[in-house]
């Protein structure tokens, strides 16, 4: 799994940083988590193709979230795409989608497909296992958990010609756990995939915090993930003002990632206010501070993410 850092900043763009939006890309799938003002050129400047992109996760409904996602898929619709999109976020995603189509006279050449969810949610989205929760900001928001398919074992090739299973085909049913039937000394005998195959490699998880304050949801959500990407919009100097509206601090942040036991926390969504150099050296000196694995990306930085050993 690879994550790709369109943009890294809060509330509204900077020089430094755009707003928020990471990409997700898995097994040839590629979707979005948020997709604030400016994510489609951002996307430019990406490995990532805005016409492979097959979902959207958004977490909440302000607009350094959201309002990205309108001229996304109408320059998805001008180049031409005709396969369909899915999009998932909390309740009034799609009251505000039909909205911006409306603002905006254009309608998509594809199918954008809109889904609400509560939080506690659960589905598989070709090959990731996407699961959210409910967090606590000044709207209602979610976080999102993003599992990677698992893999069967390595496959045993001396182990197979012991067996006298022929080379071919039947060895790649065998990798996909398929169990076959082979003829050995003129009798059928089946063999499971276990035979051949090691222990199934578990998928990595990302989990993608939207913007909150401290949440006990989220801590169970983020429990034992190899990555949890944490809104810290303020550094832990005005713990009050994020209090007072719904975002945590490089603290709060630290604190998530400790009790859930995840391996590295990734701090974005930082407030404007750090733009000057000093002021987000002290920043990110605090972040060292807090947590063992602490990485600060730049926009259009990118991680690979790998199940932890």
């Amino acid at each position: 799994m690879h994550l790709y850092f369109l943009g890294t900043g809060g509330s509204w763009p900077s020089k430094r940083r755009g707003t928020t939006s990471v990409g997700v890309s898995s097994g040839g799938t590629v979707i979005l988590v948020d997709c604030g003002e400016g994510t489609q050129r951002q996307l430019l400047f990406s490995p990532l193709s805005p016409m492979k992109i097959k979902g959207v996760l958004i977490t909440h409904l302000h607009g350094d979230h959201f309002l990205g996602l309108p001229g996304l898929v109408q320059t998805m619709s001008l180049n031409d795409r005709s396969e369909e999109l899915h999009v998932w976020g909390p309740e009034g995603i799609i009251a505000s989608w039909e909205c911006a189509l409306c603002m905006c006279p254009f309608k998509p050449h594809f199918e954008v497909h809109v889904h609400e969810l509560l939080g506690g949610e659960e589905f598989t989205f070709s090959g990731m296992e996407i699961s959210c929760t409910a967090v606590a900001h000044s709207i209602t928001a979610l976080a999102y958990r993003v599992k990677e398919r698992d893999r069967p074992g390595r496959f045993h090739r001396e182990r197979a010609m012991e067996l006298g299973i022929p080379e071919g085909r039947l060895w790649g049913k065998l990798q996909k756990g398929e169990k076959i039937t082979i003829q050995v000394d003129g009798e059928e005998r089946t063999v499971e995939p276990g035979e051949v195959l090691g222990p199934t490699r578990k998928g990595p998880s990302v989990v993608f915090s939207g913007d909150t304050g401290p949440s006990q949801n989220l801590v169970e959500l983020s429990r034992g993930a190899e990555v949890l990407v944490h809104e810290a919009t303020f550094a832990s100097d005005t713990s009050d003002l994020a209090a007072q509206v719904g975002h945590s601090t490089i603290k709060d942040a630290a604190r998530t990632a400790r009790e859930a036991v995840v391996e590295t926390l990734v701090l974005v969504h930082s407030s404007p206010r750090y733009t000057r150099e000093d002021s987000f050296d002290r920043y990110r000196e605090e972040s060292m501070s807090c947590f063992g694995r602490v990485i600060i990306p730049e926009d259009l930085s990118e991680l690979e993410v790998t199940r932890r050993t």
